[in-house]
Order: C-alpha cells, then structure tokens, then sequence
C-alpha cells in the first residue's frame, strides 16, 4: 500500500514549487488561461495515488484500462498499445502494488514522469517508470509504463523528490509528439518511439530490440540544455 506521509509530502513539496514556476513561466511568456500553462507536480502524484487505490479496489488491468491514454505503450515484453493488449485481461487476484519515490515535469505540466518501486503478491520486486499525458480536461493518463525486477527492493525515501524543467521561450509549444505506428490485427508498436511534452522542455524515448531488451530514456531542460534525467536497459523478457 502507498503510504501516504511521504505522498504528503510530495504535495508539500510542490505547493512550494508552483508559485516560482508560474512566475517563471509569466516571465518567459507562457500567458494561456490559468492552470493550464505551468507544472503541477501535486496533481501527477493525486494521479497516481488514485491509480493504485483503483488497482487495490477494483482490480489491476481495471485500473490501467482506466488510466491509460489511448495511444499509450506497454512492453510484454515487445511494444504494444496498452488498450489493445489490456482489452478483457482478467485482473488477478492480488493486485501488484507500488510506491512513487521521484517525479519529473515539464516546465509546462503537459508531460510528467514518475519513477519508484513496486511488490507483486509472490513476493517479486521491482521498480517502474511512467509517463503520463496531461489530457485537455486537466487529468492525467499514462503514455508509457514499464518496469524491471530488482534483487532487492528500492529503499523508500523519507520524502519523495519532485523536479520541474526550466522554462524556455525558445521551447514554447507546440512540439510533435511521435506518432505511434501500430501494425495491423496484430497490436504491436513500432520499436522504436519518442514523444514530448508541448513546450519540448521534456523528452522521452524508447527502443526495443530484436531480442525484446529495451532501452528508456527521459531528458529536460536544465540549464539552458537538454540534460539526460536517467537512461535505463531492460533486459530481455522482463516486462
């Protein structure tokens, strides 16, 4: 079960860091209708919260059914649109539970990636990493989800960190977002994808090879640079 003290604290965290950022993002010219041109770090780690309250309550597959975007990607192993491949997959008994640890944004709250650990009921752990999708009514829908197991599970920080891009008139929106390419009848996605936020001050890419290990990387603007946030090698067969 996510706990909620340091979820708490997340949303502290970001409280404090969206007053700067509107401000920045005044400054640096992103002037559309309030609560729709800045980063919301608070409301990516609501999301989640109700992401994985809904898998506990409801059902695993029902709550990524629910909350995927309908273009998103999902590795089993190999690159599939998730609503094609969760499509009547029966939940299992217990669902897989998990704890967000690191949130990422763009500088204009379009795109966010969060990173932490996860438990399955016989014992596996692991990690994973999601990118969500800010969708035109404000909410949040995952565009990526992935994961690997770990020997030892992640040690869950005291507080969880939030990051927000810099903002950057020269990134203003918008930017193409990849297009997913899907072959016929059969839901596979193309190996390779890439996407970003609509200010281009986040960016993401995915690779799979021919033997279905995968490679995951997320970058922002810091600094006046695109910097690399992390890059990450799946192996073969993990999901």
């Amino acid at each position: 079960m996510k706990r909620l003290a340091p979820a708490l604290a997340l949303l502290a965290l970001a409280g404090a860091l969206a007053s700067p950022m509107d401000a920045q993002a005044r400054r640096r010219g992103y002037d559309g209708p309030p609560g729709t041109g800045t980063a919301n770090p608070s409301a990516l780690v609501a999301a989640e919260i109700a992401f994985a309250r809904m898998a506990r309550e409801k059902g695993q597959w029902t709550a990524f059914r629910e909350y995927a975007d309908d273009d998103a990607v999902m590795f089993v192993p190999q690159a599939v649109l998730a609503k094609d491949w969760l499509r009547g997959r029966a939940d299992p008994s217990a669902p897989v539970q998990w704890q967000t640890h690191q949130v990422w944004m763009s500088c204009d709250g379009t795109v966010g990636v969060t990173k932490g650990g996860w438990q399955q009921p016989d014992g596996k752990t692991g990690y994973f990493t999601t990118i969500w999708k800010r969708q035109k009514k404000g909410n949040f829908r995952w565009i990526l989800d992935q994961g690997d197991t770990l020997a030892q599970p992640l040690v869950e920080p005291d507080m969880l960190s939030a990051s927000v891009a810099d903002c950057d008139r020269r990134h203003q929106g918008p930017h193409p977002e990849g297009t997913i390419v899907v072959e016929e009848k059969s839901g596979m996605v193309r190996p390779k994808g890439s996407g970003e936020s609509d200010d281009g001050t986040l960016k993401w890419t995915y690779a799979v090879a021919p033997d279905n290990s995968r490679t995951v990387a997320v970058s922002m603007l810091k600094g006046g640079e695109q910097r690399q946030v992390f890059s990450l090698d799946i192996a073969a067969g993990e999901r």
